[in-house]
């Protein structure tokens, strides 16, 4: 069987834990495909846990470490990725955060890169890696 390996965005995982709109029906079925193989970075972890943890959201919390420990590929190579993203910022003009889940998604060689950024968004823009967003 072949996975796609798939890059989720922060937004994607709020998304799923938070809502009951189209875009959280989305998330949910993006994280419940079982052809996925899911890729993430420490730079999605602290854009979800801290706040949820500090606002003391169990139940929030232990969606995210639940998918976090279901991970099977990281985007380690933190200075190679933040390199990366700086010129991926420069080339696109990426925000930097996003330029980070690129260049993450990019070094773990994911076949895609899921969000919800909107598709007029600058992230859109990239060619190294297909981006797709679940907010259309």
């Amino acid at each position: 069987m072949t996975f796609t390996k798939t890059y989720i965005d922060s937004g994607v995982l709020i998304a799923a834990f938070r809502g009951i709109t189209t875009v959280a029906v989305k998330a949910t079925e993006v994280l419940d495909d079982p052809q996925r193989e899911y890729a993430t970075s420490l730079f999605v972890k602290l854009e979800v846990l801290p706040k949820a943890r500090y606002n003391k959201q169990l139940a929030e919390v232990d969606f995210y470490e639940t998918f976090f420990a279901g991970c099977s590929i990281w985007a380690n190579e933190l200075e190679k990725i933040v390199e990366s993203a700086q010129k991926l910022a420069s080339d696109f003009g990426l925000a930097a955060m996003d330029a980070l889940h690129v260049a993450a998604a990019i070094s773990v060689g994911a076949d895609e890169l899921i969000t919800t950024e909107k598709p007029s968004k600058p992230m859109h823009r990239i060619t190294e890696i297909r981006v797709i967003s679940i907010s259309q």
